[in-house]
Parts: C-alpha cells; sequence; structure tokens
C-alpha cells in the first residue's frame, strides 16, 4: 500500500465537523473532586453553582457520566465561520531543524480573538442567551479570552463585562480596544469598582495583578446583577468540555491519513488547550485503546504542576469562588509580570490535574527567554508569528524534535498552537532589545503561597 503524500495543511470538510464535545470525565476511572463550599466544605450543589453559572452550564460542570454532548445547532454554525482548523505538517520547521521527527500542529489562530478561547465563549454565551440573562462577566488575562467572549456577546446581542489583569491591560492596549470594538466594557483589574478590587490593592499596593484577582471582581460584579452570570475562560469542566472540539477534529485529520502521534504538547495554564487538544487521545489511552505521551509546558515563573501541591485551594484571590481540588501555588499567589499573561494563574484545571497526579501526564516549567528563542525561531520558517502563551508548547516540541535527531527516532509530534502574537508585540520588543528576564521564584517565595491554603483537616480528602 502507497503511502498517502501528507498535505502541508489538513482541512476535514465542514460536514465532518464533530457534532457532540467529548467529556473526558466519562472514561476517567478516577473523577476530579467535586467543588466545595468555601464556607461549609460541603460538594456545592446544582443550586448554589446556579447563582455563578448558567444553569446548563452548571450541569455540564457536574456531568462526570456523559461521554459525548450534544453541541447545539446555533453554536455550530457560529463555528463554521472560523472552523473547521487546519492541521498544520511543519515541513519547513522539520528541514530547519534537520529532525527525523514528523511535526504537527493544531492552529486555532484563525479568528479575530487570535485563539482557542472562541470555542467556549460562544457556547456559555449562548447559553446565557437562552436563559433570558442581560449579560455575563469575566475576567481576563493576556486578552484573548475576553476578546473572544467580547465576539460572541457581540453576535448574540448581549452584554459583556471584562476585568482584564492589569500588567496585561498595559502591555497590551490593543487587545482591549479590540474588546471595546465589539462591545465590551473593560476595567483593569484589581480595581477600585469592586470591594475585593479595593482590598486587595489596600493589601497589595501597586500590585500588577493575577487572573486571580480578576477572577473575584468578575464575580462579585455578576452576584449583584440577577441578570448577569459570571463565566470562565479556563479550569472549569464546562471550558475543557467545549475545547474537546480541538482535538476531535485534529483526530479526524489525523485518522484520514493514518497518523498517530507519539507525543502531544500542549502549553498550561488553567487548562484549556491542553486538555481540549488531548482530549479523545486521552480518552483512548484512558480506555486502554492507545499510548501517547502527553507534556503539559507552563512557565518556569508559574510553576503550577512541577512545583505545586495538590490540594483543595480557592479559584480566586478574593477567595469568594469555590474550592477546587487542583494542582496549586496557593491562591495569593501573584506570579511575575511575565509576558504569557493567559498561563499566569496559580491553579490548573481539576480535571487535569487529577490525571497528572494519577500518571497519565508530565509536566516541564520553560524560562520565558528560551520560550521567546524558540517563538522566533518558528516564526522565520513557519510564517506565524505565535502568542507567547502558545510558544511554551513550541519550545517543547523542538526540544523533543532535536531529541529526535540524537536518537534518528522517527517520533510523530503533536503540538497546539493555540493562537497568534501580534498584540504582544511589548513582549517581543523585549526579547529582540535584550531586556527580557527570567523569573524563577524561590521556595520560600513558593511556601507564602502554600501558607494560604485553606484548612481542609475537617473533611477526608
Amino acid at each position: 500500500m502507497t503511502e498517502k503524500k501528507i498535505p502541508y495543511k489538513i482541512y476535514i470538510e465542514e460536514h465532518e465537523m464533530p457534532k457532540e464535545w467529548y467529556n473526558v470525565r466519562a472514561d476517567m476511572k478516577n473523577k476530579p473532586a467535586p467543588l466545595l463550599n468555601p464556607a461549609t466544605h460541603k460538594p456545592m450543589t446544582a443550586e448554589e453553582l446556579g447563582e455563578v453559572f448558567c444553569d446548563e452550564l452548571v450541569k455540564q460542570e457536574m456531568d462526570n457520566d456523559n461521554r459525548y454532548i450534544p453541541i447545539p445547532k446555533k453554536i455550530r454554525d457560529f463555528y463554521l465561520m472560523y472552523r473547521p482548523a487546519p492541521l498544520v505538517r511543519a515541513y519547513c520547521l522539520e528541514e530547519k531543524l534537520q529532525t527525523p521527527a514528523k511535526i504537527y500542529y493544531k492552529f486555532e489562530g484563525n479568528n479575530t480573538s487570535g485563539s482557542h478561547k472562541l470555542n467556549s465563549a460562544i457556547a456559555q454565551a449562548f447559553y446565557a442567551k437562552e436563559q433570558g440573562l442581560k449579560g455575563v462577566t469575566t475576567e481576563t488575562g493576556a486578552g484573548q479570552w475576553g476578546t473572544a467572549l467580547a465576539m460572541a456577546c457581540a453576535y448574540l446581542e448581549m452584554d459583556c463585562k471584562v476585568y482584564m489583569v492589569k500588567c496585561s491591560y498595559e502591555q497590551k492596549p490593543f487587545r482591549r480596544e479590540v474588546m471595546r470594538t465589539y462591545g465590551a466594557d473593560v476595567t483593569p483589574s484589581p480595581s477600585m469598582t469592586t470591594e475585593v478590587g479595593k482590598q486587595i490593592l489596600a493589601e497589595h499596593p501597586g500590585t500588577t495583578g493575577s487572573l486571580g484577582c480578576a477572577i473575584s471582581e468578575a464575580v462579585e460584579v455578576s452576584s449583584k446583577d440577577p441578570g448577569y452570570r459570571y463565566v470562565l475562560g479556563s479550569v472549569l469542566n464546562q471550558v475543557m468540555l467545549h475545547q474537546s472540539v480541538i482535538g476531535m477534529e485534529t483526530k479526524i485529520a489525523m485518522d484520514k491519513y493514518g497518523i498517530k502521534p507519539d507525543i502531544i504538547i500542549g502549553c498550561a495554564g488553567g487548562g484549556s488547550n491542553l486538555g481540549g487538544l488531548i482530549a479523545p487521545f486521552m480518552g483512548e489511552m484512558l480506555r486502554g485503546e492507545e499510548e501517547y505521551k502527553f507534556i503539559a509546558v507552563e512557565p518556569a515563573s508559574c510553576p503550577t504542576l512541577t512545583r505545586g501541591k495538590f490540594a483543595y485551594d480557592y479559584c480566586d484571590t478574593g477567595k469568594v469562588c469555590p474550592l477546587a481540588k487542583m494542582y496549586t501555588l496557593g491562591s495569593g499567589f501573584i506570579p511575575s509580570a511575565s509576558h504569557s499573561g493567559g498561563l499566569r494563574y496559580h491553579g490548573m484545571s481539576p480535571a487535569l490535574s487529577q490525571l497528572y497526579h494519577d500518571g497519565y501526564m508530565e509536566a516541564r516549567a520553560v524560562e520565558q527567554t528560551e520560550v521567546f528563542k524558540a517563538a522566533t525561531e518558528f516564526a522565520k520558517v513557519e510564517g506565524i508569528l505565535p502568542a507567547p502563551e502558545s510558544s511554551h508548547a513550541i519550545k517543547v516540541a523542538i526540544d523533543e524534535a532535536m531529541k529526535c535527531k540524537e536518537t534518528g527516532e522517527e517520533k510523530t509530534i503533536l503540538f497546539g498552537l493555540t493562537g497568534t502574537g501580534y498584540f504582544d508585540m511589548v513582549a517581543y520588543g523585549k526579547f529582540n532589545d535584550g531586556e527580557m528576564q527570567d523569573y524563577i521564584p524561590t521556595d520560600d517565595e513558593l511556601q507564602i503561597g502554600f501558607n494560604g491554603l485553606p484548612d481542609m483537616s475537617d473533611i477526608d480528602e
């Protein structure tokens, strides 16, 4: 049988696009631990979660049993604006590296938000609209999630209030303006517009903020207005579910050409892109059908998996959100103002945390100067300027390809190229001028965050 020539870009047909999301929790032997009420330490009920999230999203959040969940037609119609996304064979990068490895990446940047975040933004906004709500509130780090939600809300004619991490608000003014162009109200976080924002500023004057801070503010605002609900761009089970469309499209495209990846790599902040990319492949591994090597890549400045603790913790700095059992650096940990704003989160998806804890994934922490070196190398040969977050995956994909060069192995490497870096030019400028610095927190600095972990001695973890 003659081997099919692999095209540079593999597109599936529109009719082949997934009509269901895949829920990896259905195949997990050890399910993610339930979210807990921070006051009682009891599992959150659907009614309690319904005060924060939309009703349908609460069902998805708590569903550990249904393997597939139908994607509503209105969401699938919206997906058609920018999906299916291409699976790219990185022939040019392979040639540059002179590696026998075969490198593929799933490119999610072909939309105005510049990233994969739109996959969940439209789903969450749709369910809010279906519930008859006026609008939604959220946080954003690098701005890609905020931009995606602003786009989804504009499409559905809903209000959108975004709390943007202050250092990103200042570093990325153009992404802020894209959000405003789509009608979103954007506030730098922490701010003086909320009680929790005032409290954080009193305790940490001049702070550059964090995703944990911004989450607290967005939740407070939504809780005070019955016409609004809070939506989140990562971490939660519902977001992992929506993002599974990435991995499912990838698998359909690979199966067409008989391609099986040996190594699957994704950047890891809260977990949405990594969880979405690996979902169907992880499902095969959990069911004992295939073997894969999964690598989560995080910043050395915010080493949640590689140096964090697996414990119940607050999802936000203000301690107003439910407690989640996850790998965490402590809700009080405020990372350095690195240029990968989307990865500056103290915790990790409970589902991915459980999979990592059970040994299904490995994790690596990389320094940002090495990340930007890999990003520029990739941009020069593949013609895409990658987002700093995505470039963490690029760095490790190159590392793995170079190992193959040493050993002569022809491994197939797949990584997620989550988005583009055209609004990250301040960061690229710092790197090009030689002004970028690496920051790795000391054990003592991390211990401060761990000291703030809640006392869970009253429950059996």
